[in-house]
């Protein structure tokens, strides 16, 4: 396993090192216009969202900077950013939510922004710990305000839920989403292992669901499919990279969550996380589907994004990512939090660039702390 691990790592830097190469042998003057960074970015996020705007602007939406809502960031080359000011503000009398304000995705539609989001629903009669629902907000511009479009939240599965993604394809809107682990025990070879030797009596987990909605976003229409979840048995080879919080005696929770999902060549790819997303462990996979309601396949070559701490390098608890294009269109770009041993345990915005390459592998450059082009 190790071995494997180590060839991936090699093949990657070698990937991305022959078209850095075949980059720069074109002219020596490309440096002069290239935009150099460093990550982590100056931003304390978790859960970064970038929309490339059509007014020429990268925008940065993410959970943190208020209480009682969202705050945005503004750049013009994703090196330099600005704080834009509170975006929204779940604080009015009219609002579903009460707390809680996590994971805002913004999009750009027919000169619209609509926020996608989380937060606690303040109807909760039964007084639950975790009461997280997903809503939509609107606006005219990318920095707000943006208001509900509604006084409920999108829907109600009857289970807490967060991490709202769209996917728009051939004139249909799909939302994924994932159910909280709070109050959702489930039996596995895991479960089993981890009562036995006595760390946890359950394991709890999160699921991520997809369902068509209308594209006003303001019903579901079918009901939710289940999508990904963490495996069963102890020999599936996704088992210990999405076990890790469990195995290292970190939480009674397994997670599948984070999703975010795009079209490439035909074919549906859903990257997610797993593991506790204030830990060391937390980590992106990817699934592969033919239609965007699956069955998802998981890659074999899961987690390509992880901490590099055991490898020389200072970055854990990589996660939460989304994948968004330069404004050429030639390059994908990977846009997560995670750590370093400086910024301890506030979470902080990495992007990193990433690829499918030939055989329809993701590959994701990253994490790195050193200097790169833009």
């Amino acid at each position: 396993m190790l071995t494997m691990k180590l060839y991936n790592r090699l093949s990657i830097a070698l990937i991305f090192s022959f078209l850095l190469i075949g980059c720069n042998s074109s002219s020596e003057k490309k440096s002069s216009d290239a935009i150099v960074y460093k990550n982590p970015l100056p931003v304390e996020f978790g859960d970064p969202f970038i929309l490339s705007a059509s007014d020429g602007k990268y925008y940065m939406y993410g959970t943190g900077g208020t209480e009682k809502g969202f705050v945005a960031y503004s750049s013009d080359n994703l090196a330099d950013w600005s704080l834009v000011g509170e975006v929204y503000n779940g604080n009015q009398p009219d609002s579903w939510t009460v707390k809680n304000y996590w994971a805002p995705e913004v999009y750009e539609i027919d000169n619209k922004y609509y926020m996608f989001f989380s937060a606690d629903w303040k109807v909760n009669p039964t007084n639950e710990l975790e009461n997280f629902r997903i809503g939509v907000a609107v606006s005219d511009s990318p920095t707000g305000p943006f208001r509900e479009v509604s006084d409920k939240p999108l829907f109600d599965p009857g289970y807490p839920i967060i991490d709202a993604n769209i996917l728009q394809l051939e004139g249909k809107t799909y939302l994924y989403y994932s159910r909280c682990c709070y109050k959702h025990p489930v039996k596995s070879e895991v479960a089993d292992w981890a009562r036995t030797v006595g760390l946890f009596d359950e394991i709890e987990e999160s699921w991520v669901y997809g369902v068509e909605i209308s594209n006003d976003f303001t019903t579901v229409i079918g009901e939710p499919v289940l999508l990904l979840q963490p495996p069963f048995e102890m020999s599936n080879p996704q088992t210990e990279w999405e076990s890790r919080s469990v195995t290292n005696g970190e939480v009674n929770r397994r997670w599948t969550e984070g999703s975010f999902a795009f079209e490439h060549e035909g074919k549906i790819y859903m990257m997610y996380s797993a593991n506790f997303f204030g830990g060391e462990h937390y980590a992106v996979g990817y699934a592969v589907s033919d239609n965007p309601l699956g069955p998802f396949v998981k890659a074999a070559e899961n987690p390509v994004l992880e901490k590099n701490t055991e490898t020389g390098g200072e970055v854990p608890g990589t996660g939460h990512n989304m994948v968004f294009w330069s404004k050429d269109n030639n390059k994908m770009y990977c846009v997560y939090h995670g750590r370093t041993e400086k910024t301890g345990s506030e979470r902080v915005v990495f992007i990193d660039e990433m690829m499918i390459d030939d055989q329809g592998h993701l590959i994701v450059d990253g994490p790195s702390t050193h200097e790169k082009e833009f």
